[in-house]
């Protein structure tokens, strides 16, 4: 059975828990490298990021974008939306259609 994780600072994720989802607070990047490896293995299906998290592992997320799973998908974190999410939407779905249809070919 796949389970769903979050990760992120503790004052972002730490709601989660109350709706059943695995929460891993996360202090720095290089820990957060060896525990999406960690929530692979363990058959973690999705993995909710704060977008500042997803920021700072952009090298490291490559290798994780052309694999089915996990789905690693940008939250906004409490200091608010940076827009990490959207753009992350935007070129799955220019990839995957060929054209930009939120913003238009560009």
């Amino acid at each position: 059975m796949y389970k769903i994780a979050v990760m992120g600072d503790r004052d972002s994720i730490y709601g989660f828990a109350s709706v059943g989802l695995d929460i891993y607070p996360i202090e720095d990047a290089a820990h957060a490298g060896r525990r999406i490896r960690q929530l692979q293995e363990m058959s973690y299906a999705i993995i909710y990021m704060t977008e500042a998290l997803y920021q700072s592992l952009e090298k490291e997320l490559d290798e994780y974008r052309e694999r089915a799973l996990p789905a690693i998908i940008p939250i906004p974190g409490v200091a608010g939306n940076t827009g990490v999410g959207m753009e992350q939407v935007r070129k799955s779905v220019l990839q995957a259609v060929g054209s930009d249809i939120i913003f238009g070919d560009q």
